[in-house]
């Protein structure tokens, strides 16, 4: 997505900064979501998962401390002004990343992730230190943020990947 010149409508609103187009938005969210949302929470109120929320920016964000996304399109299908749209492909480009904070990173023994990964994209290379480093397997990986939502560490953050990213580990 490409940043959008400030809209009538933000200057309306008291926003006269660019959108944030790093924020996690709802699956199937067009370019022009942040200018088409009106933040009517109608997407919120429609996620059977809880984890669309307000963000700041009073339009919704994706939190996975909630649960996980099963892309179900209710979110989109509720949506009134276009900013999510059912008919869109679905290209969820949203992948994660473990930080040092990791359990098992730091000699704790704990697979949670690896349990709830229901795509097998999460596995565990045992070290000489005899401790276990998480890779991630981005072809296999849906971004459905099961692992971020049981994390007891808060390891597990969200980036966009890019094309190339595929053979990438973490």
């Amino acid at each position: 997505m490409t940043p959008a010149q400030p809209t009538r409508r933000n200057f309306l609103k008291g926003s006269l900064r660019s959108p944030d187009y790093t924020l996690m938005r709802p699956p199937r969210a067009v370019d022009a979501f942040p200018t088409l949302c009106d933040g009517c929470t109608k997407c919120e109120t429609a996620c059977p998962e809880n984890i669309i929320v307000m963000g700041k920016d009073r339009q919704p964000v994706i939190d996975f401390t909630h649960g996980l996304c099963t892309f179900c399109s209710e979110c989109a299908n509720a949506c009134p002004t276009g900013a999510l749209d059912p008919l869109l492909d679905l290209d969820w480009n949203w992948k994660p990343a473990i930080s040092q904070t990791c359990f098992s990173q730091i000699g704790v023994t704990c697979r949670s992730c690896e349990d709830v990964c229901d795509q097998n994209a999460i596995r565990f290379k045992l070290r000489l230190s005899g401790r276990s480093e998480p890779q991630i397997d981005f072809d296999s990986c849906s971004g459905c943020g099961a692992c971020a939502h049981v994390c007891p560490a808060n390891a597990v953050t969200f980036k966009q990947s890019q094309p190339e990213m595929s053979e990438a580990i973490t």
